[in-house]
């Protein structure tokens, strides 16, 4: 009986199931080891020309004035490309680079100055493409707003535009007899009995251009009336659609300036929450999110129409119906013209250029409005609109989907106006209701303490498993080194995961789920082993029988962790985010890992012992 021959080892068995398995832990292991070297902020410092370097400030003088004025230069680096001069430094203390930035803005006024995250990863590694994990505002510091979307004005502004269109229908189908009036809850239609043909003709006219709105007929002796308003569906759908396109226009906007790792996401009715981790300077970022900025073409009226400011003063009166919209620009660069002039150079997409080629072509030698328009918050806090013309050109060709706004104040309102237009408009006004700034060495102490107590916790893990289950205990802290490596190899390898101060928790919860896993599966083994079963088939039966546990309790934890994801916001969804992640990897090495490095290490000792398996 002791020299029965003793089953093969598993990984002879099962030869592919071992190879995936050894080949996933090694690829999430690479993709975890660019967490080892932390990004570093470099300031980014660029002169006019190589004459402006001598005369301004050269390189020894930068580092000099950084220098006395407590920002330590580590490293620098000196270019000259098309006759500009860049200048590279890295502090001793990246996290002070925005602080650096602003006190060489404010005695060289003439430098252009930016901060960049560079990585410090072996080339290798970022050949692959792979990256540390995405730290989140309280790991990485950064700035935090909160926006409220002025939800009743933009369907004010849709109601304002359908009553301005109305009239434009009127005057085109020569509806005599009926005239358009606005009331509370939007405008109305008013004809007598011989224009009611008219009235019903504009009345399909104006629901055919806008869906979404209601009608309510009455008639008052000879007179008949129709209101306008928007349904409870189309101003549910409205609402819908604003918010959506607000989004999209804030991440577009946040994507211009260069925030890979930012989270914008809707937050209730009416509000936007928008994390910007790792900006140090939130004065660039706050100009462009908070603006809500249109820009609109119109035809000029000598009489009649609506009176609009000029910018450089007076008025002029313009046609109440915009040509076409910045919702119909492609693309929009800022440059200079022949004088020198800042300028920005427009790309229509095919409506705004079939709208723009006709009205060019019917009006060439006359003049064409440009109106700029934004919001902002009067003394009183109610939201009001803001509009004035910027350009007046005559139109000397005809036009098609390309043409510049020239005589722009400065190349900063060029360049700003530019990239609004390129991120899209917004719909309705939003205001910042909540900033908030959280400082690098906040977020570094919050790294350290929560490391501390990662680090803590797993030692104290280890140490209980290894000095009470011996041999399994081994095996099983293994697996949760595997799984820890695991966790944070995908977590840096999957788009859009953040990790947080919560998320961090999440690490250290997942690190005592793994060893739950393991002490369910030990405790069947050792009940096994009390009935006289062999190690080998203790272990075959232990951790058959713990899997039916183990998986429903890890489902209705994942139950969990998926709605807390679905309705949290920010740091609840790092940690919603971290706690799944993890349950996948601690089934994976506390399941199948560890079974099979169990089974591996007793077969042996089965073995070597000759005894029965």
């Amino acid at each position: 009986m002791l020299n029965k021959k003793v089953k093969k080892p598993l990984w002879q068995r099962f030869k592919i199931s071992y190879m995936a398995m050894c080949m996933a832990l090694i690829l999430l292991a690479i993709s975890a080891l660019p967490n080892l070297y932390p990004a570093h902020s470099w300031l980014h410092i660029t002169m006019p020309s190589s004459e402006a370097v001598s005369q301004i400030s050269p390189q020894k003088q930068l580092i000099a004035f950084l220098n006395q004025h407590g920002f330590i230069v580590a490293q620098s680096t000196e270019q000259l490309e098309n006759n500009h001069s860049s200048l590279t430094i890295l502090l001793e203390t990246p996290s002070k680079s925005a602080a650096a930035q602003a006190a060489l803005q404010g005695q060289f006024s003439q430098l252009e100055s930016k901060i960049v995250s560079h990585q410090t990863s072996p080339q290798w590694l970022q050949g692959l493409g792979l990256a540390p994990i995405k730290l989140g505002l309280d790991l990485n510091g950064g700035v935090l707003f909160v926006l409220d979307v002025d939800l009743a004005k933009a369907q004010q502004e849709q109601l304002d535009s359908a009553y301005e269109q109305t009239k434009s229908i009127i005057r085109e189908q020569k509806a005599r007899g009926v005239r358009v009036q606005k009331n509370s809850t939007g405008f109305e239609l008013h004809a007598l009995e011989n224009s009611l043909s008219s009235l019903k003709n504009v009345e399909q006219a104006v629901l055919t251009r806008f869906e979404r709105l209601q009608v309510i007929s009455h008639t008052q002796g000879s007179m008949t009336s129709v209101a306008f308003s928007f349904s409870e569906q189309g101003q549910s759908v409205f609402i819908k659609e604003v918010m959506n396109q607000t989004l999209t226009t804030l991440r577009g906007r946040i994507e211009e300036l260069g925030i890979t790792e930012a989270v914008t996401q809707r937050q209730g009715k009416q509000r936007i929450r928008i994390e910007l981790p790792g900006v140090q300077d939130p004065s660039a970022a706050k100009r462009i999110i908070g603006a809500t900025a249109s820009l609109d073409f119109y035809q000029l009226k000598e009489s009649g129409g609506k009176t609009f400011q000029l910018k450089e003063g007076g008025t002029i009166n313009l046609d109440p119906v915009a040509i076409f919209s910045g919702k119909h620009i492609n693309n929009a660069q800022s440059g200079r013209d022949e004088w020198g002039k800042p300028l920005v150079q427009l790309s229509l997409d095919s409506q705004g250029g079939e709208a723009m080629s006709a009205f060019s072509k019917r009006n060439i030698g006359k003049p064409m409005a440009t109106v700029y328009s934004e919001y902002y918050q009067n003394a009183q806090g109610d939201t009001v609109k803001k509009s004035e013309v910027i350009n007046v050109a005559n139109i000397i060709q005809h036009l098609s989907s390309r043409f510049s706004i020239t005589n722009m104040q400065s190349t900063q309102a060029a360049q700003d106006l530019a990239l609004l237009l390129r991120a899209g408009s917004l719909t309705a006004p939003v205001t910042i209701v909540q900033e908030q700034t959280i400082g690098p060495s906040l977020g570094a102490d919050n790294i350290n303490n929560g490391l501390a107590a990662l680090m803590l916790g797993m030692g104290v893990t280890l140490a209980f498993m290894a000095l009470w289950y011996r041999r399994l205990g081994l095996i099983a802290n293994i697996a949760l080194v595997l799984n820890l490596t695991a966790l944070v190899g995908l977590m840096s390898l999957l788009p859009g995961v953040v990790l947080t101060l919560p998320g961090i928790a999440g690490l250290v919860l997942t690190i005592g789920m793994a060893v739950d896993t393991n002490v369910i599966i030990f405790e069947r083994i050792k009940e096994e082993r009390r009935k006289g079963r062999a190690p080998y088939q203790a272990i075959e039966q232990g951790y058959n029988q713990a899997f039916s546990t183990i998986f429903d309790a890890n489902i209705t934890t994942m139950i969990t962790a998926v709605i807390l994801y679905s309705i949290g916001y920010g740091p609840i969804k790092g940690f919603a985010i971290t706690l799944a992640l993890g349950l996948i990897t601690s089934v994976f090495t506390g399941v199948y890992v560890s079974k099979a490095l169990s089974q591996t290490l007793y077969l042996k000792l089965a073995n070597k012992q000759g005894v029965k398996a």
